[in-house]
């Protein structure tokens, strides 16, 4: 299975056709899903290339231009791989035909409502020149709410005119309008025939012809006139049992003349039926074999929509048996018996006579038309389980060959065949059989390492799924990338088994060390047995031991992933100098000289009885000249005038005050005056 088809990214297989194999994928350009359908590799190597790439063309070209709500849309189309493919609208349904295997026979106002949405699809192509001719229920997807979309325009082309291929049947057999299983040209009445069948199915829970050859199918839908559908479901109304079989008319005359006659009938009957009056038919209905109409070629009088009288009143009188056949001069109806007799409605024996005649001769021409000489038709028999599909194979005396293939397909079942059915193949020559042997297994596939994303697509294309999607920490993958998986890589899963995903929340946290007060060797001795990097700085203290670890970031007892950097700083011994004299300066000039030179001021406050002390710093400590380390304090007396009133002395309040580059700090002192 592809990974990548253009720029589609592939989850997973949905199944295979006659054509190709259509997959599930995302669209990450606009970010949707979407079904690719690829031409099967198989078709473009053998003779008939040309004629599969042109019917894959035509497919995309007619469905691209049907933008209708029951019309499967078509987003993109190109070329990959050396084979070419669709990118259309994924619908999560299931086929019609997988709904009628598991439900008919279904309710007619169910059924009624389905074969109309079919009907409005195919009217809306009519209308824009394009007949489907191969409409049936596999064709057909059904949501859950029973909304449906017509899909797969393979054969289809536009206009009836260019559609002509003489002695060519192209189509699903069963569903075969009369004029396909003969080679001649199709009408928009061809696709009526097609629904008519799809709903005789829907209600009865068979197709009316069948047979083990696609050849005596072909035959059935050109000579016999079906089984009324109330003789194999009594339930169905009569009035829409006389649709029905107004729809399977041989002649495309005598049918709906377009998809909007049908629909208003069928929308008649099913309001007749909601209100309770279903009605009756007030005629019977005939059939005979094939006449030779004059001017018709081999065009049997089938069975065909009497009158029918609905007891609310309602009539489909427009929608009537065509009138009695006139043959040779004499008026017949459609039991052979002439109706202008004056002898009471006698059987003509030479009339008997040529209907045989005819009916032989008609035989033996549709027969050699559809079996030429050494060369038989292929029976269709993807679908079916593998012991009908290698009976049917046999009988048409071909040699099956079989193949088993892992598929989301039930086990047993043909998902795949070549030749394809409906071709023209040597009789006795083999037509290998691609059997299910269900979803099989898979190899869970190593993702460690891979970014979350790629991880993800590796087991979705594995056909896995995920189903969570959890962190956990690593010292070796980085974050973001996945780390494993449960179970782990390599072990053997059932296709579309869950599987949890790990990705990487990087290194896990774990406690830093306190190292403040140990030496600077200790320190980084200690972070880096804890996993941790060191970087230090010095700074000059008086005050602690030099060499020691005065503080730390991120701090002792927080956590941190292992590899951080943790910074420390290390006391070193202070550097001295010569304190300034600033006795006799004011005191802002003092503090200014002091921390100018590294020094932090301290500064006190003295009551002084001269005025022209004041505010002079008086004195200091360490005094002037004396060395000291730079940082350290040096504490100045600044003189605050106070006019003396008494001899005898006082005690004056005065303040402390700290002052260093930074920092000023004020404390209340006491002094004599």
């Amino acid at each position: 299975m592809p990974e990548q088809i253009g720029r589609y990214r592939v989850e997973r297989m949905l199944g295979r056709g006659a054509m190709g194999v259509i997959f599930q994928a995302h669209d990450p350009v606009i970010d949707r899903r979407v079904a690719i359908k690829l031409v099967r590799a198989d078709l473009l190597e053998g003779e008939e290339k040309d004629e599969y790439v042109e019917r894959f063309r035509r497919e995309a070209q007619a469905a691209a231009s049907l933008q209708h709500p029951n019309v499967v849309s078509v987003y993109d189309r190109g070329a990959f791989d050396d084979t070419y493919y669709i990118a259309m609208e994924y619908l999560p349904g299931r086929t019609l035909k997988q709904l009628i295997r598991e439900e008919a026979p279904l309710d007619p106002l169910r059924a009624i409502d389905i074969a109309i949405q079919i009907l409005k699809a195919a009217r809306f192509a009519h209308r824009r020149g394009v007949i489907h001719r191969d409409l049936k229920p596999h064709n057909v997807i059904v949501d859950d709410t029973d909304h449906a979309k017509v899909t797969d325009f393979g054969i289809a082309r536009a206009g009836a005119s260019d559609m002509t291929e003489t002695g060519s049947i192209m189509g699903t057999a069963q569903y075969l309008s009369p004029e396909q299983a003969q080679g001649h040209a199709v009408s928009e009445t061809s696709d009526l025939y097609s629904i008519g069948i799809v709903l005789y199915e829907m209600l009865t829970g068979q197709v009316p012809f069948d047979a083990e050859s696609a050849v005596t199918i072909a035959l059935k839908h050109v000579s016999e006139a079906p089984t009324p559908p109330r003789a194999l479901n009594p339930a169905i109304p009569p009035a829409l049992e006389q649709v029905v079989l107004w729809s399977l008319n041989k002649d495309p005359g005598d049918r709906p003349a377009d998809a909007d006659q049908l629909i208003d009938v069928l929308e008649r009957v099913r309001e007749a039926i909601v209100s309770g009056a279903p009605g009756q038919v007030t005629a019977s209905m005939a059939a005979v074999g094939p006449v030779d109409r004059p001017g018709a070629g081999l065009a049997p009088v089938a069975a065909v929509v009497p009158t029918a009288v609905l007891s609310a009143g309602d009539a489909l009188a427009a929608y009537e048996l065509p009138r009695p056949v006139s043959l040779n001069g004499g008026v017949y109806d459609t039991s052979g018996r002439r109706v202008d007799d004056d002898h009471g409605g006698r059987v003509w024996p030479w009339l008997l006579l040529l209907l045989v005649i005819l009916l032989l001769a008609g035989g033996g021409a549709a027969a050699y038309i559809l079996t030429r000489p050494a060369k038989a038709s292929v029976p269709t028999v993807v679908g079916l389980p593998l012991s009908i599909a290698q009976a049917n194979v046999q009988n048409h005396n071909f040699t099956p060959n079989v193949i088993y293939e892992t598929s989301v397909e039930p086990q047993g079942i043909v998902i795949d065949q070549s030749p394809l059915g409906g071709a023209r193949a040597d009789q006795g020559s083999t037509v290998t059989l691609s059997v299910s042997s269900g979803p099989g297994n898979v190899s869970v596939p190593s993702v460690a390492q891979l970014p979350e994303k790629v991880a993800v697509q590796q087991l979705k294309a594995t056909g896995l799924k995920v189903a969570r999607i959890l962190s956990e920490s690593s010292s070796v993958v980085p974050t973001g990338d996945a780390t494993s998986t449960d179970p782990a890589a390599g072990t053997s899963l059932q296709v579309g088994s869950s599987v949890t995903l790990f990705i990487s929340s990087g290194k896990a946290a774990v406690p830093v060390p306190d190292v403040t007060g140990d030496t600077s060797a200790a320190a980084k001795a200690t972070l880096g047995a804890a996993g941790f990097k060191v970087s230090s700085s010095t700074q000059p203290s008086s005050s602690v031991q030099p060499g020691t670890v005065i503080s730390q970031a991120p701090g002792g007892g927080s956590t941190a992933p292992p590899g951080t950097t943790v910074a420390i700083v290390v006391a070193s011994a202070p550097t001295t100098a010569k304190v300034p004299d600033v006795v006799g300066d004011t005191a802002s000039a003092a503090i200014n000289n002091l921390t100018s030179d590294g020094f932090t001021v301290a500064r006190q406050t003295q009551a002084v009885t001269k005025q022209n002390e004041d505010g002079i710093v008086i004195s200091q400590s360490p005094g002037p000249n004396r060395k000291a380390a730079k940082g350290s304090s040096v504490t100045i007396v600044v003189g605050k005038y106070q006019k003396s009133t008494s001899t005898t002395p006082n005690l004056q309040p005065s303040t402390t005050t700290t002052t260093t580059p930074t920092t000023t700090t004020t404390s209340p002192t006491t002094t004599l005056p």
